[in-house]
């Protein structure tokens, strides 16, 4: 009998194959031979017929050679944690794949020699804040309080209201990364209520500095007080704010958000905050304010170890000296323009006999930004079933469940991506 397996085409005759060749150069040939390798042994086995090996290599492959997939966000929430934050705008975005190759990331090209690293970064940041003196980027928000907290205060105090001790996503305590740094805390004030003099009473010449957190993703509301940065920038201790958010200016959608511009403004020392929330940018931690205590920042040995790349500095230039971001275009989006949106995609499903629906709905900033600020949307909306199914189609498509419904939020989703978001709909209905 006819041995199937010696119908099983080699390995360099499907590498030779037009598609595959293509495949190689994309993602490498080692993992395009893995794929190879894979579906030669399932040809042996008898799960597929030979004349299917190529086939069911293109099959496996990948798009890329990353493993992360583009999604689309539908949830309503604009800066969802688990898809990455803040989408880039395309400036940001072409500054990035600029910046691949060899750069002056750290290079005075006028004189040939070693320059300041991220000047041109540091200066948009410089122009967007005018009242902050120098500023300084490391990699993540987290790092940019713990910077602060080992340069200034290792060994020290850091007076901090007892109602802004949070713990965020994922189980991350405030408390928990001061404490690392070898700074202890003092806590004033009640979980409810601080004022002026707890503070006072607190200093000593032990503190460090005496610091202000927004409270992120959780409000108190009722029976409270705290104390603002003006009266707290009077105190004889240096002040550092951690506003979070990463808003250069004040907003006029989220009026009640911190910004970096007011505390500097108001006589903060420093101010920390996150690139890749508000701001929409890359991930980043912003330290923003007096040109000596940012100077003792950057020249503290640890600052090394949390420097961000030539990418991630390319990006933040791009952002803050660039276009409207994605993320800003979605805040100024009025409620009248996302129920238009929504409509007509449901007349495209209608055309396509899906029956769908389209309603008012309300979005939320997420990343601990705004908390509680409810920001009016609107949504199409579809059977339950097409929940579980758009998210596991190409692309993946991240709805919310709202009473046995699949709630497609539009608010966080670029008006660009509505026909993939269509076709995403029909592809999983057929």
């Amino acid at each position: 009998m006819h041995d199937h397996r010696r119908r099983v085409p080699g390995t360099d005759r499907v590498l030779e194959e037009p598609q595959v060749a293509l495949a190689a150069v994309r993602l490498g040939q080692e993992r395009v031979k893995q794929a190879i390798r894979s579906a030669q042994q399932q040809a042996r086995d008898g799960g597929i017929e030979p004349e299917q090996v190529v086939e069911t290599v293109l099959a496996g492959l990948p798009e890329s050679a990353a493993c992360l997939r583009h999604v689309l966000n539908a949830t309503g929430v604009l800066l969802h944690t688990n898809l990455g934050r803040a989408p880039l705008s395309e400036a940001a975005v072409r500054a990035l794949v600029g910046a691949a190759g060899t750069t002056d990331v750290e290079l005075d090209l006028s004189t040939g020699q070693r320059g300041p690293r991220g000047a041109a970064a540091m200066a948009a940041l410089l122009d967007a804040v005018p009242s902050a003196e120098a500023a300084h980027v490391v990699n993540n928000g987290a790092a940019a309080l713990a910077l602060a907290a080992t340069a200034l205060a290792q060994g020290r105090e850091i007076v901090v209201a007892r109602g802004e001790m949070v713990e965020i996503g994922d189980g991350f305590r405030l408390p928990d990364l001061l404490a690392s740094t070898g700074a202890r805390l003092r806590e004033v004030g009640t979980t409810n209520r601080v004022h002026l003099e707890d503070y006072r009473a607190a200093l000593g010449p032990d503190t460090g500095f005496v610091l202000k957190v927004h409270p992120s993703n959780f409000v108190i509301s009722g029976f409270t007080s705290s104390v603002p940065v003006a009266e707290l920038s009077g105190l004889d201790a240096p002040l550092v704010v951690d506003i979070g958010s990463g808003l250069l200016g004040p907003h006029p959608v989220l009026t009640e958000e911190p910004d970096a511009t007011t505390p500097l403004g108001q006589g903060a020392d420093l101010v920390t905050a996150s690139g890749d929330k508000l701001l929409g940018g890359p991930q980043a931690g912003l330290l923003l304010g007096r040109k000596d205590t940012v100077h003792r920042l950057r020249r503290h040995p640890l600052a090394r170890a949390l420097r961000v790349d030539k990418l991630t500095l390319a990006a933040l230039e791009a952002t803050v000296g660039g276009p409207i971001t994605p993320t800003e275009r979605s805040l100024r989006q009025t409620p009248a323009e996302l129920l238009n949106r929504a409509e007509r995609i449901t007349e495209v499903l209608a055309g396509a006999g899906l029956a769908a629906t389209s309603r008012p709905t309300s979005a939320a900033v997420g990343g601990g930004g705004a908390p509680g600020v409810e920001l009016p949307s609107a949504a199409v909306v579809l059977p339950q079933r097409f929940a579980g199914r758009l998210r596991a189609g190409n692309p993946p498509v991240l709805a919310r469940v709202e009473r046995g419904h699949c709630v497609l939020d539009l608010y966080a989703l670029a008006p660009e991506d509505e026909d993939d978001l269509i076709r995403a709909i029909l592809a999983v209905e057929d």
